[in-house]
């Protein structure tokens, strides 16, 4: 998983590897893996998602498959371009 801004701060790593099967799992794991950092939980539910460089939009986090080795990127809102 590699986090960008906001869920940089608040999981104190720019990344960090994740074993789940699918994006529910993984975002539960690190939130478990983060519990003593609340703020790391309030900023992912503002949080995109990109599985492999595919965005995650609506989908439901639990149908949303990881391969393993793959890439989920933690984007919160950020303003400029």
């Amino acid at each position: 998983m590699r986090y960008w801004a906001a869920a940089k701060a608040a999981a104190g790593t720019a990344e960090e590897p994740y074993a789940a099967a699918t994006l529910a799992e993984a975002l539960n794991a690190a939130r478990a893996a983060h519990a003593a950092n609340p703020e790391f939980a309030r900023v992912l539910l503002r949080c995109s998602f990109l599985v492999d460089g595919d965005p995650v939009g609506t989908r439901d986090h639990a149908a949303v498959p990881l391969a393993e080795g793959g890439t989920v990127e933690v984007l919160p809102p950020f303003a400029g371009g």
